[in-house]
């Protein structure tokens, strides 16, 4: 008897101990914690390298009912899979990043997201760069598409040691004066190809976007029109820029993203780059030989455009929109924007980041222990709200075709022609 005693009295035990267990479980039978917060998932749809998973697993220790999974696609494969997913009324995630060339496509599927106005967007405006936030709002300014997340700035990357060989100054500040207005610039081009044989820049593409970038309209209006034919339109004359550049031998033929052009930095064939901040990775991944080779100035103002960056949205179909604002908010926070560009680079557009000591005192090995940041901040500040359109891309195509085809050797004024025809039939389907 005191066996069975003793073994109803275990039995007991274990089960006061099982069922303080379950009461102490995440969720109960309706799905909500013990304290009364609901288990929630959110799906995070994104592209590229943001180091945006480390965040992540911050917000969700801070808040023990949300889980958040993160989807990464390539960039065309994301913006394509989430356009299908937004048509067919089924299938999108909970949050979506979209990029700047990409958001204006999504702009007839507004009532697919969520305003974020709804959700209290407009407190927290003034925390962000005036041109990048407006970029994503409608055009009477009541809906907003996404919270926005980086920039891309872009600035004067130049060879020290052909600058010096050139005779031209080297020290960064001494360049943005020597270099500040589209005249100067193709003064000191002539000089360096005089003085050392060798070209300004290495593309085409790269001397077209140095005044297109800057454009507040390009190919299109506000209401969709296409601009691109117009007369005075600012992108005839940046691609008449490029050809002009390129009939003086400024411009070399390095194609973009590809192992020469990487080549080319590396072995010091071009005197710049007019790249954007998130560039520097690019060239401390690709151009390692030419660590300490190069120091970042700023551009001209009429040079000084963005290329580049994105912005967070929650699209409608969510059943936690509240949920998924409070992540995002987080997530983009000048504080975060702070932690991404330690972390992975990404160029922050809350302008208090520029007075964060942390910020200010960051330097680059790469470029010789420059602060680079600090010119890259002067340079996002002097920008202007930019038009895209949403077949941007498409006809950006079309025109870097033509470009490509009349350093080959065509009529640069009959391929401009063509590349028009060509860009008004794709609209016209």
């Amino acid at each position: 008897m005191k066996l069975k005693k003793l073994l109803i009295a275990s039995l007991s035990i274990l089960f006061v101990l099982f069922v303080a267990a379950c009461s102490d479980s995440s969720t109960d039978d309706s799905g909500k914690k013990a304290d009364g917060k609901e288990q929630v998932t959110l799906n995070f749809w994104m592209f590229g390298a943001t180091g945006y998973e480390e965040l992540v697993k911050e917000y969700e220790k801070q808040n023990e009912n949300i889980k958040i999974k993160i989807k990464t696609s390539e960039t065309a494969d994301h913006h394509n899979n989430l356009f299908t997913a937004l048509s067919a009324g089924s299938g999108a995630p909970d949050i979506a990043a979209l990029e700047l060339d990409q958001l204006d496509r999504f702009r007839d599927a507004q009532d697919r997201f969520v305003n974020l106005y709804d959700m209290g967007a407009k407190d927290i405006k003034g925390e962000y760069l005036d041109w990048k936030w407006e970029i994503a709002e409608n055009d009477n300014g009541e809906f907003l598409m996404g919270l926005p997340t980086d920039i891309g700035p872009k600035g004067l990357y130049y060879r020290l040691d052909i600058f010096e060989e050139a005779g031209l100054p080297t020290d960064p500040e001494e360049v943005s004066a020597l270099i500040a207005t589209p005249k100067d610039f193709k003064d000191a081009a002539i000089k360096i190809k005089e003085k050392t044989g060798k070209p300004m820049v290495a593309s085409m593409e790269m001397m077209y976007r140095a005044q297109l970038d800057a454009l507040e309209e390009s190919y299109f209006d506000a209401e969709g029109n296409l601009m691109i034919d117009e007369s005075g339109n600012g992108v005839k004359e940046a691609y008449d820029l490029a050809i002009d550049m390129n009939e003086l031998g400024l411009v070399g033929n390095y194609a973009m993203w590809s192992a020469e052009w990487a080549n080319g930095v590396d072995n010091g064939d071009f005197a710049v780059e007019l790249g954007a901040a998130w560039f520097k990775g690019w060239m401390e991944s690709n151009a390692p030989d030419a660590a300490g080779k190069f120091s970042i100035a700023t551009l001209p103002t009429e040079y000084s455009g963005n290329w580049g960056g994105s912005y967070i949205s929650i699209p409608k179909e969510t059943k936690h929109a509240e949920e998924a604002y409070e992540f995002v908010k987080w997530l983009v926070s000048p504080e975060n924007q702070l932690k991404s560009f330690k972390n992975n680079g990404l160029f922050p557009s809350a302008p208090a980041v520029y007075d964060m000591a942390e910020f200010k005192e960051a330097s680059d090995e790469y470029f010789g222990g420059q602060s680079t940041q600090t010119v890259f901040a002067q340079s996002a500040q002097k920008i202007g709200k930019v038009y895209k359109g949403k077949d941007y891309t498409s006809v950006h195509d079309e025109i870097l075709a033509a470009l490509v085809n009349s350093q080959a050797g065509a009529d640069p004024e009959k391929e401009w022609t063509e590349a028009i025809k060509r860009i008004t039939t794709k609209l016209d389907r």
